[in-house]
């Protein structure tokens, strides 16, 4: 098998291909830093690269698999890390001069289990400053690039993990999703992200924003997501808000078949706009669901628009968690962060608790929607990628820090806990990739999964590869 060929190799082939001897975790590690370092420097992904550490967990893992041992599910896989996850012993800078030098002595919890389980990691992946926007950049790293058009925003903040998963770095990558974070990227890189229902990833320490982070994976096919979230899900009481119920097995139920599911399809949710280069593949993606025999029907689905809530629960948030920063730190932070930050800070107590009162509000329609249709379809966003320069695109109306104008069908989905994923399903006449979202009830991950992967078969795309 030749190299490249090798490097999009899907994780669930690997791991059968390690096992049964047919290539080792040193070829494969071999080959996916030797491209890391080809690409990188042109592609921006990889702010803290651990070659060397992983190239020597690769060795442990071959002699792992030489004497016998117990593997795990992951055994020899190579992975990311994105730059938001503490990380024992690695730099961990968020995107931010702020912590450029921070290196934690303790890994998040889903860190640690996808070390346990057999996965190496390569290094850490690129955010935006503190993931507070879905621009690929950060005052710190730069521009992070799309790999299908240098210079075009790759989405973030999980920006490095999407564009080494597009690029054929590594199989399987770690997003986090406050706002849209997994999909966004995702979508405009044209790979696979999912963003799990609240809790069936643990996320401790958890970050202070309102309960709205989910882990996820990005990846390039859907049963690589599957995988990887399999070894990441199951409780800990280190975060209260941790699923108890064992996870099904996701990769086993996957290919059950969506026949016969309702299917909601809302072009823009009632109230969104969308450009007519994303809303016509998408459109034509949906017939998809038709002929996998599922009852599908146009819907408006009448949750009103949440935009005022979404604007005092985001950047209150924000504003408690870096606002302290400001005084030291302004002239060095991104210029829409220190907005929104100061905007944030112009929320009362009242405003506050007025607007978690809509969030509740919001969650009971959402969830009675969903007891009439099993899933819903939508545009992931509302745009293709743009110049990774700007933070709203330029044929849309300006703002110096609402950049969820563009990204609106993410963020209902945070603040409701619910299940989403963002698959490739077309391009736009420059070639830029476009996403579907599917989105299920709470708790319904293997829904998602199962859509995703009966949609994956029939309009396949992980053999289309960036230009090189």
């Amino acid at each position: 098998m030749a190299d490249e060929d090798l490097c999009f190799t899907p994780a669930t082939e690997l791991t059968r291909m390690i096992r049964d001897r047919l290539v080792s975790p040193v070829e494969v590690m071999k080959v996916t830093v030797e491209r890391a370092q080809k690409l990188n420097t042109r592609l921006n992904a990889i702010c803290t690269p651990t070659y060397d550490r992983a190239m020597a967990a690769a060795r442990d893992a071959e002699a792992a698999l030489m004497r016998g041992a117990a593997l795990g599910p992951l055994h020899g896989i190579p992975t990311s890390i994105k730059d938001l996850a503490f990380t024992k012993g690695v730099r961990t800078m968020a995107g931010s001069h702020i912590f450029s030098n921070r290196v934690p002595d303790f890994d998040h919890v889903h860190v640690a289990r996808l070390r346990a389980a057999g996965g190496i990691s390569i290094g850490k992946t690129t955010t935006s400053e503190f993931g507070w926007t879905g621009v690929s950049r950060s005052p710190l790293t730069g521009i992070t690039h799309n790999p299908w058009k240098h210079g075009m925003n790759a989405g973030a903040s999980s920006a490095g993990a999407a564009v080494c998963a597009a690029a054929g770095i590594g199989p399987i990558h770690q997003g986090s999703d406050g706002a849209g974070s997994i999909r966004m990227p995702a979508s405009f890189c044209g790979v696979y992200g999912l963003k799990p229902s609240h809790g069936r990833v643990p996320y401790h320490p958890l970050p202070a924003n309102g309960l709205i982070s989910h882990v996820g994976p990005i990846t390039r096919t859907v049963a690589d997501a599957a995988l990887m979230l399999q070894a990441m899900a199951g409780s800990d009481d280190r975060d209260m808000t941790s699923i108890s119920a064992e996870p099904e097995n996701f990769l086993a139920n996957l290919d059950r078949g969506i026949a016969g599911l309702r299917v909601a399809y809302s072009p823009d949710l009632g109230y969104l706009r969308v450009d007519p280069e994303v809303a016509g593949p998408v459109k034509a993606a949906v017939r998809a669901f038709e002929e996998l025999g599922c009852q599908v029907e146009e819907v408006n689905p009448g949750w009103g628009d949440p935009i005022e809530t979404e604007h005092c629960l985001f950047a209150a948030h924000i504003a408690g968690m870096y606002g302290d920063f400001l005084e030291d730190w302004a002239d060095k932070m991104d210029p829409g962060l220190v907005a929104i930050i100061r905007h944030g800070m112009t929320y009362s107590a009242v405003d506050y608790c007025k607007a978690y009162a809509q969030r509740l509000a919001y969650y009971d329609k959402v969830r009675d929607f969903f007891e009439r249709y099993d899933l819903l379809l939508t545009p992931t966003l509302s745009v293709a990628a743009f110049p990774a320069e700007r933070l709203i695109p330029a044929h849309w109306e300006q703002h110096d820090w609402d950049w969820l104008r563009w990204a609106g069908f993410s963020y209902p989905f945070n603040l409701t806990w619910l299940p989403a994923a963002t698959c490739p399903c077309g391009f736009t006449p420059a070639g830029l990739p476009i996403g579907l979202q599917i989105v299920a009830g709470r708790n319904r991950d293997m829904r998602v999964l199962q859509a995703s992967r009966a949609f994956e078969q029939a309009r396949p795309w992980a053999q289309r590869r960036p230009p090189p």
